[in-house]
């Protein structure tokens, strides 16, 4: 398999994963990272990290590692989002004249592929890290969660 192909599923698999352990931890409580202070993100990020430990029986290396991916894309999140809170501002400014903002909007999305090409690598790296560090049964669990997690329905 192609190097890129192997670290683009990778990739998905942590986000994955820490999109589950994060919408399993507080979804109804909070509207994602970016509208949380510092301290409710710790805390979140704590609850995740330990959930996720237990499903997969980690060990402290491997939590630690875990921690280190959800700081990573936590921090490609802020890199993402930017200086503006809320998206639908950014949209609704786009649409605030007569016509559409094009060239308003293509710096918008460029600053945006910026901001995934440049933190990519560090998220890539840092799932990497932690599911090389898993063993073969705790692997298999990830696939397994991976598997049935994008069944419509599924409680898990």
């Amino acid at each position: 398999m192609k190097t890129w192909i192997k670290r683009s599923l990778i990739a998905v698999t942590g986000l994955a994963l820490i999109g589950g352990g994060l919408a399993a931890c507080g979804h109804h409580r909070h509207h994602g990272w970016g509208t949380m202070s510092e301290a409710d993100a710790a805390q979140m990020k704590t609850k995740m990290v330990d959930r996720v430990s237990s499903k997969l029986d980690l060990d402290a290396a491997q939590k630690a590692k875990l921690a280190t991916l959800a700081d990573t894309v936590r921090e490609q999140r802020k890199a993402f989002v930017g200086t503006s809170g809320n998206p639908r501002d950014e949209l609704q400014a786009l649409m605030a004249g007569t016509t559409f903002d094009r060239s308003k909007a293509s710096a918008l999305v460029a600053g945006k592929v910026a901001a995934v090409n440049t933190a990519s690598p560090a998220v890539v790296a840092a799932l990497a890290d932690f599911y090389d560090s898993l063993k073969p049964e705790q692997q298999t669990k990830v696939r397994e969660f991976l598997n049935h997690s994008g069944r419509r329905g599924h409680r898990g």
